[in-house]
């Protein structure tokens, strides 16, 4: 998911800075914790408000060549699809909680405290 973002930003700033491209590389961590979700999140979102504000200087500008509108159009596609990555995470980051929720609620009724539940280190045997 990363890879893509970075090649759709490398585009665009290639076709925005008069063609002068750079490149960038990320790295996919298999680690999915809710830190690095969240980190993710924040950064999309930097993203979108960059890119949206890019997106109204470009309106304010009043040019309406064809370059201009290639520009526009290419900004609310990445737009769009940085959107969809961030929609995509959340997702992903409440079905972490749910999971862990879930988990806490298992492990809360596995230790269930009171009378009568023995356990192999807390049990009677009673012969009669």
């Amino acid at each position: 998911m990363t890879t893509i973002q970075a090649t759709t930003s490398t585009v665009i700033s290639g076709s925005i800075s008069g063609g002068k491209s750079s490149t960038s590389s990320a790295s996919s961590s298999s680690s999915s914790s809710n830190n690095d979700i969240a980190s993710q999140i924040n950064n999309i979102m930097q993203q979108i408000s960059k890119l949206t504000q890019q997106l109204k200087d470009l309106a304010t500008s009043g040019s309406s060549d064809t370059d201009s509108q290639k520009q526009r159009e290419l900004l609310q596609a990445e737009i769009k699809q940085l959107q969809a990555q961030l929609a995509q995470l959340e997702y992903k980051q409440a079905e972490e909680a749910q999971k862990k929720a879930e988990e806490k609620q298992t492990q809360s009724a596995a230790k269930a405290e009171g009378i009568n539940i023995p356990s192999d280190s807390n049990q009677i045997d009673i012969y009669i």
